[in-house]
C-alpha cells in the first residue's frame, strides 16, 4: 500500500465524529492561539490539539468535505489562521512562500498526515463472513512442491482449480459459523485470511506462488480470487448508525472473551439489515434485574435462588431493571450479507459477546 492511499484511510478514519450531526457546535480549547505555522513532524491531530477541546472533530474545523478524498493538504511553512464562518470555527491556510527564482519547492510525499501511520494497522483486517455453501463450492489446496504440511511466502501451493496466470489470490483458513442471538440462525461461516498469492501457471491443477502470509497455509484452505471491487474501501465518511433492531456483537476477532479500544469485533447485522461501512455504534451492556427479597433487599442476578427466579417472573412490582451502560463506541468498516467487522474506538470498559449496540448520542469516538 503506497502513501498517498495509507494517508486517504487516515483521514477516514479520522473522520469520525462530523457527519450525520448538522448541529453540532466546536468548542475551542481555552487559550487557543489565533495562528498557528506548521512544522516539520506534525500531525493534523497535533495542530487540532492546540485549537479544539476535542481534537477528533479537526475535519470540521477546516470544513472538509465528505465527498473528497483529500480535501486539504498541510505543509510544514503554511500559517493556519484562526477565523469564524457563520459563528463556526474555522482554520484557513496562508501559505509561506519563499521569496526567489525556484519559487516553492514542495516534496509529493511532504503533505502532513491526519495520524501516526502505524495506527493504520488494526484497521487491516481481511477476515470475511460467507455462505457455508458457496465456500464449499471455491477451491482449495491440494498440496505444494515443498514436502512441509505448512507453507509460507515464497512457497509454491498447487489448487484444483484452472485459473488465468497472474490472477491474484486470497487463502483462507475456514473458523467458526456464527449464529443470531435471538433466533438461533446461521449467519455465516468465518473466514480467517492466512495469505496471499498470485497464480504462476494454469492448468486443471494450477500453481501459485504465496507472496505474504499472515499464517502458515495448510491443505484445504480455501483460494479466491481478489477482485480490486471486493477490496476494503479506502475512504469512509462516518454517520450515525440507526437500525430498526439494535445489533448485537456476536463474537471478538481474536475470539478472546473481551475486547477493547482499537480492536475488532463482528456484528450480527450486515447489508441486509442496512447497515453500511462507516457506521457508528455506541455499546452498552444491557442493565442488570435487581428484585427484591422477602425481607425487601435488593438481589442481584449472579445472587439470586430458585426462588428469586420465580419471584422475578410472577411479580413486577418486585422487580427493577437498572439502566443500560455505556461501554464505548466503535465504527463499521467492512460488511457482508448478514454481518460485519467493526473498530472499537473507545472503550470505557472492556466488550463483551452480547452487547448490544445501538445509535450513538454523538459521534465521539476518542475519551477526554
Amino acid at each position: 500500500m503506497d502513501n498517498t492511499m495509507k494517508r486517504i484511510i487516515l483521514l477516514a478514519f479520522m473522520t469520525l465524529n462530523i457527519f450525520g450531526l448538522n448541529a453540532d457546535t466546536l468548542t475551542l480549547k481555552a487559550g487557543h492561539p489565533d495562528t498557528y505555522v506548521v512544522k516539520k513532524g506534525d500531525t493534523l491531530w497535533d495542530i487540532s490539539g492546540y485549537f479544539l477541546k476535542d481534537p477528533w472533530r479537526w475535519p470540521t474545523l477546516w470544513g472538509v468535505n465528505p465527498q473528497i478524498a483529500n480535501p486539504h493538504l498541510i505543509y510544514p511553512g503554511d500559517r493556519l489562521t484562526l477565523v469564524f464562518i457563520d459563528g463556526q470555527p474555522r482554520l484557513v491556510k496562508k501559505q509561506h512562500i519563499k521569496k526567489g527564482v525556484e519559487g516553492r519547492i514542495v516534496p509529493k510525499d511532504g503533505a502532513i498526515p491526519a495520524i501516526d501511520l502505524a495506527l493504520i494497522q488494526p484497521y487491516l483486517l481481511q477476515n470475511r463472513v460467507v455462505e457455508q455453501e458457496w465456500l464449499a463450492a471455491q477451491p482449495f489446496v491440494l498440496s505444494g512442491e515443498s514436502e512441509s504440511k505448512h507453507h509460507i511466502i515464497n512457497d509454491v501451493v498447487f489448487v484444483n482449480a484452472n485459473m488465468p496466470m497472474g490472477q491474484k489470490v486470497a487463502i483462507y483458513e475456514s473458523g467458526r459459523e456464527f449464529l443470531d442471538t435471538e433466533s438461533g440462525d446461521v449467519l455465516g461461516r468465518e473466514i480467517i485470511l492466512t495469505a496471499s498469492g498470485r497464480v504462476t501457471a494454469d492448468g486443471e491443477v494450477s500453481k501459485v506462488q504465496l507472496l505474504s502470509n499472515l499464517r502458515e497455509t495448510k491443505v484445504g484452505y480455501t483460494v479466491i480470487p481478489v477482485e480490486d471491487e471486493a477490496l476494503m474501501s479506502a475512504f469512509f465518511v462516518p454517520t450515525a448508525a440507526a437500525l430498526d433492531v439494535p445489533a448485537s456483537v456476536i463474537a471478538t476477532a481474536s475470539d478472546n472473551r473481551e475486547a477493547g479500544k482499537l480492536e475488532v469485533v463482528y456484528l450480527d447485522k450486515g447489508l441486509n439489515a442496512g447497515v453500511q461501512p462507516g457506521h457508528v455504534f455506541a455499546i452498552y451492556r444491557d442493565g442488570e434485574e435487581i428484585i427484591l427479597d422477602n425481607n425487601g433487599q435488593p438481589v442481584r442476578a449472579v445472587d439470586r435462588s430458585s426462588y428469586d427466579n420465580v419471584v422475578a417472573h410472577f411479580s413486577n412490582d418486585k422487580v427493577f431493571k437498572v439502566p443500560d451502560v455505556y461501554h464505548g463506541n466503535l465504527m463499521v468498516f467492512k460488511v457482508f450479507d448478514k454481518t460485519s467487522l467493526g473498530l472499537i474506538m473507545m472503550s470505557d470498559r472492556p466488550v463483551r459477546v452480547k452487547d448490544k449496540l445501538v445509535t450513538p448520542a454523538n459521534l465521539t469516538l476518542k475519551g477526554e
